[in-house]
This record gives structure tokens, sequence and C-alpha cells, in this order.
């Protein structure tokens, strides 16, 4: 038995939860999410937790019932507190702007790349080099973190590019300078 899908997801007290068949719908301070589960999960409210059960034994019901869980359980916390993912800017000359809604994203290219966010997530930039996403739901939060970030990964050999905070790159060497070739 899975061991995340047997733990109970509490609600705080600002979130309302309707579960309609295999759809679930979460209302908080924050905004609004739903979502339709799979047949093979069950969903019930009971007093201030949900419960998230497998229908039968299956492979199927097995494989999506802890992730199901943890769906339902990041949508709760979504609509009560958010996520938010930040990323680094390193190198020389790299920065980020927000103009409007946009991110601008200079970083060696040609042309300043320009990124838009969609519906929902908000974009912020601290120190010309500090980008913070943030938004309701954690799935668009990490895809639009990860869309930065593709920008330009970090390299290698001097560290220069994007990324997330904390993140740490493991560094290469470099030529050894041509000692001992004639």
């Amino acid at each position: 038995m899975s061991r995340i899908g047997k733990r109970p997801i509490s609600i705080p007290s600002k979130v309302e939860v309707t579960i309609n068949g295999q759809q679930v719908a979460v209302k908080g301070p924050k905004g609004t999410l739903s979502r339709v589960l799979p047949s093979e999960v069950a969903v019930e409210q009971e007093g201030e937790t949900i419960l998230v059960n497998r229908v039968n034994d299956s492979r199927p019901a097995r494989q999506r019932h802890g992730l199901c869980r943890t769906l339902v359980s990041n949508m709760v916390e979504g609509v009560s507190t958010g996520f938010q993912k930040r990323l680094e800017i390193q190198g020389v000359g790299y920065r980020a702007a927000v103009q409007g809604k946009n991110l601008i994203l200079n970083v060696g290219y040609s042309k300043p790349v320009e990124i838009e966010p969609p519906d929902g997530i908000t974009v912020a930039v601290e120190n010309n080099t500090n980008v913070i996403v943030s938004g309701i739901d954690k799935e668009i939060v990490g895809n639009t973190a990860a869309r930065i970030r593709a920008v330009r990964p970090p390299e290698v050999y001097k560290g220069k590019g994007i990324r997330y905070a904390g993140e740490v790159v493991r560094r290469k060497v470099g030529k050894a300078g041509g000692k001992g070739k004639k």
C-alpha cells in the first residue's frame, strides 16, 4: 500500500473543498483550482480532512494512489499559501527585468529574450539577477521556472547561466594549456 496515499490531507480554515465524483475543486484566499482525478482512486471528505483511497488493488490503481493524494494536497497548499521558485542569474552582464508582466532576459545572446508567463503566474526580479516565479499551481510554477532556466542553462566551465536557487553546478577543469605537446 502506498505510504503517501494513506496519509490524510488536512484542510486549512480558509479553504473550501468540493468533491463531485472524480472532479475535485479547491477554493481558498489565493484562488481556485480544480482537477479531474482518474477512476482508479476515490476521494472522500471527512470533516476537516480529505482521504484518497484506491477503488481496487490493480496495478494502475496502486500507481496512481500516491500521485493523486499529492496532487490534491498541492491544490490545497496552493490556494492557501501558494508556491514560488527562485532562479539566480550568474555571468558578467547577465540580467533580468520585468516589462509589464513579461520577463526580459539579457543572457549573452544578440537580442534580449522575452518570456510571457502563463495566466495565474507572476514573475518578479530582485537585484537584476534573482528571478522569483510564483503562483497557486505547483505544476505551472515549476514548468515556467524550467522554461526560464532553459534559455541559458548553467555551463560547466565558468558556471555562467540561469540556475535554481541552491542548485549546485559541478564545474569542470579547462584545458591543461598544451603542456608537453610538440
